[in-house]
Order: structure tokens, then C-alpha cells, then sequence
């Protein structure tokens, strides 16, 4: 068994270093059928990471409930792949699989810390991406997503309202309301909305008094998010506003502006909120508050240093040592057990995941449609590098989960519906494509026929 384990956790390096060296030399590849062979060894890669994960769980626990998951996973993975090449010919397969991939990880991880939590996230994830496959349908037929601004204000703010007036607090902030037993976080949707606003706010008009508009409704989304004390969300919303704010306006005062304003408000949430300062303090010496606020920032590196390079093994580690492994720190517990080798690559997959974006933003020529890819991949991005540079010590932790692998229903949900805005952009970008292709066709037929005459 033990030898088992060892020999386990080189392969499971392997196989996501195979998945990611794949993943970034299928996004230049133009060859159709090297490329569809690339990503037939990415599903490859997936099936054999997770049956691998779950039979050594299963081997630990001997939960029979574990190898009715794993075969529910497999299911699903097939099902979304063939879904979304049936009714989606023009979709990003790379994108599916990288999410399934990102996916995969947190099913194995969750499920060996809490299998009742693996089963919710799996349930979650399965219900969101049927949510998730009509809305590439929406993205390419609804022209009228560029002129609802203001329902985009009022859906947002309406949402955050509701939660600070309603919601319970966790952790000293006031994160989500409980309905019917299902907790819901409605900050994580309103990320969507919020990108959605200054899209279509700055699209057409990026004037100073455009600007100024767009910069009042975000104060107020953000300003809603302090109250909450749910600083972390509230970075997230302020950095996507300062980067669309500049790339719609190409004007580097405002950033220069508003990253000013965002240090100062820093300095005074320091001061207003006692959690932040217990934060900050964590940070700075973590073992000097050991016995409280430092507690879990200690466990989280005495985790990350027992893995090391290349891991203890999958089921050979202490997540639950750690407070709230599966959310926050859901880093800290995959590198005690897969090592830091294997989330280096990980991490190539997230980045993967954006690089896929912003190359969407760039090649989009619809403005409105650009501005929303690069906003809803900045927000992807910066939750990333919060959440690695939380638990690592890099910056004091914000309590933001890691997209996709952490345990959250509400945070899940939101980001397999980000993805499908993405690959209904994506087919939106092949679209104008073939239309650009088919003009300069005819163009070029009456340039021919023009020089017969």
C-alpha cells in the first residue's frame, strides 16, 4: 500500500505536467488533427488522474460511496465534452478540458478531506454547467446585451444590498444568505454583472463623464463589498475596474489615479476593520499569533513545507489540520500531498486558462464583447494569484478561494458560467472570422471578374 502511494504521487506529477505541456502547445497549433489529438490525450490525462485519485482514497477510506462519485465524474466529463462538440462545433475544446482538468483536482482533493463536500461540489458543478451550455447561445444571439447597463447596476447592487442587510457572518465578513438550506454568495455572481456594466458602460463611450459615471456605480459596488467587511471580493471588483477603466480609455492617469485611491482606502480599512488588522498581523509574523489569527497562515506553510517538491502522497498528509482546507487553503493541502512540482503545473493551467482569455479579448473585434473577456479573465487571474499568495505568505490572506479546485458552490457556479460567456465569445470570434474570410472572397471574385472585363 505504502509503495503503492509513493510510486503514486510521481505519477500524478507526470500526468499534470503531460497535461500542461499538452494544453500550452495546442493553443498555437494550427494542424486540425495534431491539435484534436492533443486534446484527446488531455481527456486521457483527466480519466487517469481522477480513477487514479479515487482508488487510493478508496483504499484509505473503503467508503463505497467514493467509487459511485468517481464513476459520476467520468459521466460528466463525457457528457460536457460531447455536448459541447455537438452543439458547439466552433467551441474551445482546450478551454472545456482545462476546466474539467482544474475541476478534476478539487473533486480528488475535497472528497479525500470531506466526501460529503466532493459529492456537493460535484452536484453543483454537474447542475452549473447544464446552466452553463445555453449561454453561448445567448452571447451569440442577444445583440441587446450591450445596451442593458443599467440593469446590469441595478441587478448588481440590488444583490450586494440583500446580502448586507440579510446575510450571516463568517470569518468577519458578510459573505452569503442561507436559503432552503442552500447557501448562496451572491458576490460571486454579481462578478459577472459588474463586468457586464462597465462593458457595455465604456464600449461606445470612454469620455471623461462616461468614466466618471462608471467610477460612481463601481464605488458603490465595492463600497457595499467594505461594509460587507468582504475586503477581498472588493479587490477583486477594484482591480477589474481600474484595468477596464484604462484599456477602454487608454489614459494612464486614471490608473495611476485609482490605484492611488485604492492604497489609501487600504490604510483606512486597516484602521476600520479589527479583522483586517488581525490579518495583517498574521501576516507579517504568523507563529508570533500562533494561538490565533497566525494559527491557520502557520499551518497552511508547515503544510507546504512538509510536501516539499514532489509530495507526501494523496492521502498521506494532514489537510484537516489546517482550518477551512477546502476553501481558503485548498492550495496548502495540494501541495502537502501532490507537492510543489505538481502545482507549479497546476498553475501553468490556470494560467493556460488565461492566456485562452485575453487571446479571445484581443482577436474579438465587437469592443463591447472585448471588453468583457479581458474583465471577466483579470478577475479570474487576480483571484488566482490572491489565493497562492494568501496561503504562501506573499500578501496577507484575503479569504478568496482558488477558482474551480476550492470547495464553494457559489464561487463554482460563477466560473463555469464565466468560462461559457468565454466560449460564446470564442465562437463569436470564429464567426466574424469566417465573415471577415467570406468578404475577401467576394472581393476577390470581383477583382477577377473586373480584370476579365
Amino acid at each position: 500500500m505504502n509503495l503503492f502511494i509513493q510510486i503514486s504521487k510521481y505519477i500524478f506529477i507526470l500526468l499534470m505536467l503531460l497535461y500542461a505541456l499538452k494544453a500550452y502547445t495546442c493553443i498555437g497549433q494550427k494542424n486540425a488533427r495534431k491539435r484534436n489529438r492533443k486534446l484527446a490525450s488531455q481527456t486521457r490525462i483527466m480519466y487517469i488522474f481522477v480513477t487514479l485519485g479515487f482508488v487510493i482514497i478508496f483504499m484509505n477510506q473503503k467508503k463505497p460511496q467514493l467509487l459511485l462519485l468517481m464513476a459520476g465524474i467520468w459521466i460528466y466529463f463525457s457528457v460536457t465534452q460531447k455536448l459541447y462538440k455537438k452543439l458547439y462545433p466552433k467551441s474551445s475544446m482546450l478551454l472545456v478540458n482545462n476546466m474539467l482538468m482544474l475541476l478534476s483536482v478539487g473533486f480528488v482533493m475535497i472528497s479525500r478531506i470531506n466526501l460529503s463536500e466532493g459529492v456537493k461540489q460535484f452536484i453543483i458543478a454537474a447542475g452549473s454547467t447544464v446552466i452553463a451550455l445555453v449561454v453561448p447561445v445567448i452571447i451569440r444571439r442577444l445583440k441587446v446585451l450591450a445596451k442593458l447597463k443599467i440593469l446590469y447596476a441595478i441587478l448588481g447592487l440590488i444583490a450586494l444590498g440583500v446580502v448586507l442587510m440579510l446575510a450571516t457572518r463568517s470569518g468577519g465578513a458578510t459573505l452569503s444568505i442561507t436559503v432552503g438550506g442552500i447557501t448562496i454568495q451572491f458576490s460571486e455572481l454579481v462578478k459577472i454583472t459588474f463586468v457586464f456594466y462597465l462593458a457595455s458602460r465604456l464600449a461606445r463611450d470612454a469620455s471623461f463623464k462616461s468614466i466618471v459615471i462608471a467610477s460612481v456605480v463601481a464605488a458603490l459596488h465595492v463600497g457595499i463589498l467594505v461594509l460587507s467587511t468582504d475586503l477581498g471580493t472588493a479587490l477583486v471588483f477594484f482591480v477589474t475596474y481600474v484595468v477596464l477603466i484604462y484599456v477602454a480609455s487608454r489614459r494612464w492617469q486614471y490608473p495611476v489615479v485609482g490605484i492611488g485611491a485604492g492604497c489609501a482606502a487600504s490604510v483606512v480599512a486597516y484602521h476600520l476593520f479589527a479583522h483586517v488588522r488581525q490579518r495583517v498581523t498574521a501576516w507579517k509574523d504568523p507563529f508570533k499569533v500562533y494561538d490565533t489569527s497566525g494559527y491557520q497562515i502557520a499551518q497552511g506553510l508547515f503544510a507546504i513545507a512538509a510536501g516539499g517538491w514532489f509530495g507526501v502522497g494523496l492521502c498521506q498528509g494532514q489537510p484537516n489540520s489546517i482550518p477551512v482546507a477546502t476553501k481558503d487553503f485548498m492550495f496548502a493541502a495540494i501541495c502537502e500531498e501532490f507537492g510543489g512540482v505538481f502545482c507549479i503545473a497546476m498553475l501553468l493551467v490556470c494560467m493556460c486558462l488565461f492566456i485562452l482569455i485575453v487571446n479571445i479579448s484581443m482577436l474579438i473585434h465587437n469592443r463591447f464583447y472585448k471588453l468583457v473577456a479581458l474583465g471577466l479573465g483579470t478577475e479570474y487571474a487576480f483571484q488566482v494569484f490572491l489565493t497562492v499568495g494568501g496561503v504562501t505568505k506573499f500578501i496577507p490572506m484575503t479569504g478568496i478561494t482558488l477558482p474551480l479546485v476550492s470547495y464553494g458552490g457559489s464561487s463554482v457556479a460563477s466560473t463555469i458560467i464565466m468560462l461559457a460567456i468565454i466560449q460564446g465569445l470564442y465562437i463569436l470570434r470564429e464567426d466574424e472570422g469566417e465573415e471577415l474570410l467570406e468578404i475577401q472572397r467576394k472581393r476577390s471574385r470581383g477583382y477577377a471578374a473586373g480584370n476579365r472585363q
